[in-house]
């Protein structure tokens, strides 16, 4: 079983951070990611509110330079997936390609995307069914295409849509939106974007791709079909916490419980990020969160000589 000082679970922003900061210590460092190094910050067109970067920068040049980063500093990356973190003196990461012990963590994981769980779903994933606006919008030049939701991230893949569809109808459960003010007054200022009020999804419909939603109007009860061409789901993030749950404090909604220095209920163990509880789900704040639990690992160590 291969050894390290620090073993860092997820490749996002926070990862990524905590993994410059523990290198350049001097600390024997692996970071395991379970798919792209970078997060979900690589499928952003644009971010234009991480500070150095005057005229924005797209997500994936801003991963792949935080990559090149801290790998130059002797940071290890592998692309694997964990399994389970036991405990007995050091730590034991678990994943398909093998054990790692470490003698802290720190969980960079992050989340998911939450599924509406309805028919068709399933079936209609990369057929007209989506989860990334700034992915698959322009596959939808010209067409009719409903966003699911009514936060920051539905408005904000709604107005991203907008550049491309013909009509965005935004579908959300309550007669009012939860984004912001000043991106609903952009959201809504928008001809393109139509909103449709108490309503929910229960049937995503097509034949090798999706043709219409069947709707169901929550205070009616009325059903009633729309015709598009995709959809795009932005309910909120799951953190990805399910094989943390026999040696962390979860909150109700699966959130890693952590203090202000991102330490979990278990000694030497550090959580950073979006799955961790409170997080403002910002780039500038996971990076500050990996910085910060990079410098609590190496006090953690230090002490334990």
């Amino acid at each position: 079983m291969s050894k390290y000082e620090i073993v860092i679970i997820g490749g996002g922003p926070a990862g990524l951070t905590a993994g410059l900061y523990t290198s350049r210590a001097g600390l024997k460092s692996l970071l395991i990611e379970r798919s792209i190094f970078g997060g979900q910050i690589v499928n952003a067109s644009r971010v234009d509110n991480y500070p150095g970067f005057p005229e924005g920068i797209s997500g994936f040049e801003l991963a792949s330079l935080m990559h090149e980063q801290a790998i130059k500093y002797g940071l290890e990356t592998i692309n694997a997936t964990v399994t389970a973190i036991k405990s007995g003196g050091n730590y034991t990461v678990s994943t398909a390609a093998g054990g790692f012990e470490a003698g802290a963590v720190i969980i960079a994981a992050g989340s998911q995307y939450r599924k509406l769980e309805v028919p068709g779903e399933e079936e209609f994933v990369g057929r007209g069914v989506s989860y990334c606006a700034t992915c698959d919008g322009f596959l939808f030049r010209d067409q009719d295409v409903a966003v699911v939701g009514g936060g920051d991230t539905a408005l904000t893949d709604a107005l991203e849509l907008g550049e491309h569809a013909t009509k965005v109808y935004i579908i959300h459960r309550r007669d009012q939106l939860r984004a912001g003010d000043v991106l609903q007054q952009k959201a809504l200022a928008k001809p393109k974007l139509v909103p449709v009020w108490n309503t929910v999804v229960e049937e995503i419909i097509g034949d090798n791709k999706v043709s219409c939603l069947s709707l169901r109007n929550v205070k009616t009860g009325e059903i009633s079909k729309l015709e598009v061409a995709g959809v795009f789901v932005a309910i909120g993030l799951v953190p990805n916490s399910q094989c943390f749950a026999d040696i962390l404090e979860l909150d109700e909604a699966g959130l890693i419980k952590t203090d202000e220095l991102m330490a979990t209920s278990a000694p030497g163990i550090y959580a950073v990020g979006d799955i961790r509880r409170s997080s403002p789900r910002q780039v500038a704040s996971a990076v500050g969160d990996g910085a910060t639990a990079a410098l609590s690992v190496f006090k953690f160590l230090r002490e334990r000589i």
